[in-house]
């Protein structure tokens, strides 16, 4: 590992990280907040998507809050008392949460710290993977100049993730239904493919019928963002659906086999508390 410069990372907890990962890298996640019938929890820490699966399940919608300042203040104090001076933070799409702009508001007050605050406009699958190959070039000596006016962004910019889900009803209760047809996740058996929009909002890309086609869907829609000609990185993602997960990761190194990276990862419960259970998710990452 070298990081000489002490650059730390910070993102929150709808970036879809195994705790392996989060320990490995130092990665500092910042638990957004799910408010349930019997009380207020926090993501990742003391509730997780399946957990929601089954409040869904028994007819409970529950809500979901950003990160209160205290929470935001105790991430940086954490990773300063560290040792690191500098620190990126790479959060939630701010076309979904206002996380962006309460970590943005709160860096600028530290004059002590360089920190940077990117909106990732992504979540989940796409959030992790941005992290992940930040820490792999951290690790490698990428320095903080390169990092904050290139790298970032460019990952930011070239990294592509998609999902399936089998019902949008949780999206339009939430208030989250951005620009996805809402009549394409209604019809029995459609199962709409979606992503994020250049303005980090959701909008559908396709939509399919049957499980067997949507994995071959799915893979299609991450050949279409696949550059030619350059190193990427792959990942698979599920929300309840692990074995179906399995078979999609199969399929990805079969059609991706020269990838850099795969990585895999489940669905935090703050989204899941907005797409339910059943999900697959596939992404491409371009590297150069």
């Amino acid at each position: 590992m070298d990081n000489k410069e002490k650059i730390a990372l910070i993102t929150d907890s709808c970036a879809d990280l195994h705790t392996a990962d989060i320990e490995k890298y130092d990665i500092t996640v910042i638990p957004l907040r799910i408010i349930c019938g019997d009380g207020e929890y926090l993501d990742g820490v003391n509730i997780n998507g399946r957990e929601i699966y089954k409040r869904l399940e028994n007819g409970e919608l529950p809500k979901t809050s950003q990160p209160c300042s205290g929470d935001v203040i105790d991430a940086i104090n954490r990773t300063a008392e560290k040792g690191y001076r500098k620190i990126i933070a790479v959060m939630l799409s701010s076309g979904l949460s206002g996380t962006y702009s309460v970590m943005d508001i709160f860096a600028k007050e530290r004059t002590d710290l360089d920190i940077r605050v990117f909106d990732s406009r992504s979540g989940a699958l796409g959030l992790g993977m941005i992290i992940l190959q930040l820490a792999e070039d951290i690790c490698g000596g990428m320095s903080w100049k390169e990092l904050t006016e290139k790298r970032v962004q460019y990952l930011i910019d070239h990294t592509y993730p998609f999902f399936s889900l089998d019902t949008l009803e949780y999206l339009q209760k939430g208030g989250r239904i951005g620009k996805v047809t809402a009549a394409a996740g209604m019809l029995l058996g459609i199962k709409p493919i979606i992503t994020f929009a250049d303005d980090g909002q959701l909008c559908s890309v396709m939509k399919v019928r049957g499980n067997k086609q949507l994995k071959e869907k799915l893979i299609e829609v991450v050949h279409s963002s696949k550059k030619a000609e350059h190193r990427y990185n792959i990942a698979v993602e599920h929300g309840g659906a692990p074995e179906e997960m399995e078979i999609l990761r199969k399929m990805m190194i079969s059609e991706f086999p020269h990838y850099s990276h795969i990585w895999d990862g489940e669905i935090d419960g703050v989204l899941s508390t907005y797409i339910g259970k059943g999900v697959l998710g596939a992404a491409i990452q371009t590297l150069y």
